[in-house]
This record gives structure tokens, C-alpha cells and sequence, in this order.
């Protein structure tokens, strides 16, 4: 036994010397400064621990530019706002859809649409964004929205004048998700009945369960942790899936031309009836995931400032004046012009996203090459690297932003009560002030309808309803786990009070 240890520790310690070179990586002329870290991990600890102030802190030590190891990945984070748009043009040297695809692909379970066999009718697909998320069709998704806000909301209108209490973010996920599933994937034809209205509420339940199920895992398998080793979510996914399926689909009335013109377009790439629906699924988690969490602090905000309330109460009533306020069987109408015209609940929003957001905007370099930053300043890029742009660093820079943590209703609007996109940096005006919804080939084609449903929601919760939060004094914090991945979540709900408001409008 002895021998055998004399032998075998002299191997793995060589085997271990060889690993830790291989995995140390060395500073090559012209690249940005290398965070050091762990062998292996690297950063990851320090990163995952808190982004933004590990950013902060490597941007005060290193510059504007630096590259750090996370997950097994380098990354070379690009700080300065001014940069930005040089990073997001560089389609040559710079890819996303590789990135994307491959995350999705992993995370939800579809096709791998940059294969050969796919790639080509898969453009069709992308493209089908475009077509219906803008201009005259979003104006349909929007009305539909509409009408769907108000049905889930006139279930749930007690006819008495009484209080009920229920969680802020709980009133919120169930309205918007019913009404989103609604809007993209239709209703159920076989529960339009009027006995089918519970077995509605139950399957709608059911889905929006499983949706976030599935949704509280994401940070982990962001992570890169299999789906097979969470259990839950990966049952929620297939559960979604199901349906979702073609099949239950077309028995569906009033689909969105989104929905059906995709369904049509992976009829036609023949793929099998599992890969189909997984699309849809993570058609839906792309719809939900940031939608619900941002019109949960678009409304807490709003509740918590007298003055914010005040005035979007007062643009409502402005725009509504005339409308039933107390007849929940008669429409509410919203054109398309009144929802421009609402800049109010816009800059409500957009204040709410610029405290909420954290999301990261990666590429990969398709080769090495030298990229330019606006300082006239040039870095290597290796091949394989990841470039990341973190827009939190902007949206909470006190010198683009005086007192960025606070909650300023009429950030976004100027004197005359229009929309502002005027904002400074030492001096120089910003392109990009604001960046939730991504930049470039990788800015959500579905940011204006997210942000009219957002309005929408707003508009009938404070005509219908008097609302209030039982503590408006205790601050909320985002929950910092899943920075990185969008719009994050509270980390508590709070409890939220509402009844049917009796007093006319005006």
C-alpha cells in the first residue's frame, strides 16, 4: 500500500500542477488589466455575492475596461456609457445570437436553431417579431391586453364597498400573468361555457404555478446547473409544455398573429411536437419574467409617494373622463394616442425599471481583434471572450442621476410635463440614459407592448379600485440573486388593501 502511495501522489500532484497552468491565464499586450481570482472560479464568488458593487469596485482599481474570470468564463466588462453603442455596432467581431441560442436552447429544451437544418427558416421566425410587435398590430395585442386586464379584473371587483387584503406582488402576478397567457396563447374553447368559468380560474392557476416554479429556478440554470437536477422546474416546464402543445393550441380561440404566425413557421421546419411547445414556453417566460416583477414596482412606487399617486391618479381621470367608473360590464377604451399621451404612468415606469433593472448585455468575440472605445483608447479582444455591458452602473450613477436610489415619480418628464431624454454625464449628454430592454441586436423587440400593458394595468387598477399599502414606511429591497437576469423581484411581498371605488370620476 505504501508503494502504491509513493507512486500515485507524485501523479496527481503532477496532473494537479498541470491543471492549475492550464487554467492561469497571462495579460497579452494591449488586453485590459485581468482581475485576479481563484484558480478556476475566479471571480465567481465575489461576483455572485453583489455585481454591481464588485463592478464598482474593479472599475475604481482597474479602469473602465477589465477582464475577470466567472464560471469558467472571461469576461471583459466595458464600464464607460459612452462606450456603449461602439459595443453593441460591433456585429463583425461581436455575436449575440450564438450566446442566446445556446442559452436558450439549454435552459428551455428546443431545437438548436443555428444548426444548417434550421438557421434559415429560423430568420423567418426572428423576423415575425418585427412584423407584429410593431405599428398597427401592436395597437391590436394592446386592446387585447386590454380587454383581458379588465375581465381577470372584474372577477376579483367585490360589488361591496369593504376591504380586502391580499400580497402586493401576489395581486399583481395573478392579474398579469392571466391576462398576458390570455392575450399571446388565447382562451380555451372548450372553457368558454358559462360553467367552465372555475375550471378556468383552476387550469389558469395551475399554469401560472408552474410558471413560477420554473421562473424562481431560472438564476440556478442561468448558471449553467443542468434542468435535470432541478426536479421542480424542469416538471413546471414540461407542464407548461403540455399546454401548450400545437394540438391544445389550435382549439384556442383569439390567439395572437404572434403566436399563430410562429406556430405556422415551426409547422413548417417540421419540428417534433415537444420542440414545438417548448418555444412557446420560452415565448411565455420572455412575455412574464421581467413584465410581472416591473409592474409590481411600478404600483408599489407609486402607492408608497402621495404625490406620484396623486398625479397618475389625476392623468387617469383625464384621460378617462366620461368613461363608466362603477360599471364593470362596460368597456373601458384606451386608443392608442390616449396611451402615448400618458407620460405620467411612462415616467412612473421607467423610474420604476431604472431601480428595479439588472440586467448584463454579453457578446462573444467571434476572433481577436482590437476594439475602440470612445476615449480613442484601444483594447485586445481575445477569441471566445465575453464582452459585458452592465447597465446598472448607469442607471445608478448620482452624476447622471442625482439621488439614484430615491423614487422620483417625474424623473423622466420636463417642465412642460413631456417625456425628458436629456440626461449628462461630466458634462456630456448620454444616447444611452436607460437601458432595461437591452440595446441593439439583443433590445427586446416586445418593450412597447411591455410597457403599454404596464400602463394599462396602472390605468384600470386606480379607476377601479381605491388602493393603499398597509405599511408604506418600511423600504423594499430587490432580491439581488437574480442580477444579471433582468427586472429583479422583491424579496418579500407586501400587503396591499383594495375595494371598489364608489366616488365619480373627475
Amino acid at each position: 500500500m505504501a508503494s502504491f502511495l509513493i507512486v500515485i501522489i507524485p501523479v496527481v500532484l503532477s496532473l494537479f500542477i498541470v491543471w492549475m497552468c492550464g487554467d492561469w491565464r497571462r495579460r497579452r499586450i494591449g488586453e485590459p488589466p485581468l482581475v485576479s481570482g481563484l484558480p478556476f472560479i475566479g471571480v465567481t464568488l465575489d461576483y455572485a455575492k453583489d455585481p454591481l458593487g464588485f463592478i464598482r469596485d474593479a472599475r475604481k482599481k482597474y479602469g473602465d475596461v477589465f477582464t475577470c474570470k466567472i464560471a469558467r468564463k472571461y469576461f471583459t466588462f466595458i464600464t464607460d456609457p459612452f462606450s456603449f453603442s461602439l459595443v453593441v455596432r460591433q456585429s463583425k467581431n461581436l455575436d449575440f445570437q450564438k450566446f442566446a441560442m445556446g442559452f436558450s436552447q439549454r435552459v428551455f429544451g428546443h431545437a438548436d436553431f443555428t444548426s444548417p437544418v434550421f438557421s434559415e427558416s429560423y430568420r423567418e421566425v426572428h423576423s415575425i417579431f418585427r412584423q407584429t410587435l410593431q405599428g398597427p398590430p401592436l395597437q391590436e395585442l394592446a386592446q387585447s391586453m386590454l380587454g383581458n386586464l379588465q375581465a381577470v379584473l372584474g372577477r376579483g371587483l367585490s360589488r361591496e364597498h369593504v376591504w380586502v387584503e391580499e400580497g402586493l406582488q401576489n395581486f399583481t402576478n395573478r392579474i398579469m400573468f392571466e391576462a398576458g397567457f390570455l392575450t399571446l396563447f388565447g382562451r380555451d374553447a372548450g372553457l368558454l361555457r358559462s360553467d367552465g368559468v372555475k375550471c378556468r380560474k383552476t387550469c389558469m392557476q395551475k399554469a401560472a404555478k408552474d410558471f413560477l416554479v420554473f421562473d424562481r429556478a431560472f438564476p440556478a440554470l442561468a448558471a449553467g446547473v443542468p434542468i435535470g437536477l432541478c426536479m421542480p422546474a424542469w416538471r413546471a416546464r414540461e407542464a407548461l409544455a403540455e399546454e401548450l402543445l400545437h394540438c391544445e393550441l389550435y382549439g384556442r380561440n383569439c390567439i395572437s398573429d404572434l403566436i399563430q404566425r410562429r406556430m405556422d413557421a415551426f409547422d413548417r421546419m417540421h419540428l417534433d411536437e415537444t420542440g414545438k411547445a417548448r418555444t412557446h414556453v420560452c415565448m411565455l417566460w420572455a412575455s412574464q419574467a421581467n413584465t410581472l416583477p416591473a409592474a409590481f414596482w411600478s404600483l408599489y412606487y407609486t402607492l408608497r409617494s402621495a404625490e406620484a399617486l396623486a398625479a397618475a391618479r389625476s392623468e387617469v381621470h383625464r384621460v378617462l373622463s366620461g368613461q363608466a367608473l362603477n360599471d364593470p360590464d362596460r368597456s373601458v377604451c384606451l386608443s392608442r394616442e390616449q396611451l402615448d399621451s400618458m407620460t405620467v404612468l411612462e415616467s412612473i415606469i421607467e423610474e420604476a425599471l431604472r431601480l428595479s433593472s439588472a440586467s448584463i448585455m454579453i457578446r462573444v468575440a467571434k476572433d481577436n481583434f482590437t476594439l475602440t472605445l470612445d476615449s480613442g483608447e484601444t483594447v485586445a479582444i481575445r477569441k471566445g471572450d465575453f464582452i459585458a455591458l452592465y447597465p446598472q452602473l448607469i442607471h445608478l450613477d448620482p452624476d447622471i442621476y442625482p439621488d439614484p436610489t430615491e423614487f422620483k415619480y417625474n424623473r423622466f418628464l420636463d417642465e412642460r410635463g413631456e417625456r425628458k431624454s436629456n440626461f449628462f454625464r461630466n458634462g456630456r449628454r448620454l444616447k444611452h440614459f436607460l437601458v432595461p430592454f437591452g440595446s441593439g441586436v439583443s433590445e427586446c423587440p416586445g418593450r412597447f407592448f411591455a410597457v403599454n400593458e404596464i400602463k394599462e394595468f396602472l390605468t384600470l387598477v386606480l379607476w377601479f379600485y381605491d388602493v393603499e399599502l398597509d405599511d408604506i414606511n418600511t423600504d423594499l429591497v430587490p432580491d439581488g440573486t437574480r442580477a444579471g437576469l433582468g427586472i429583479l423581484p422583491p424579496s418579500r411581498d407586501v400587503l396591499l388593501k383594495y375595494r371598489r371605488r364608489t366616488e365619480t370620476a373627475g
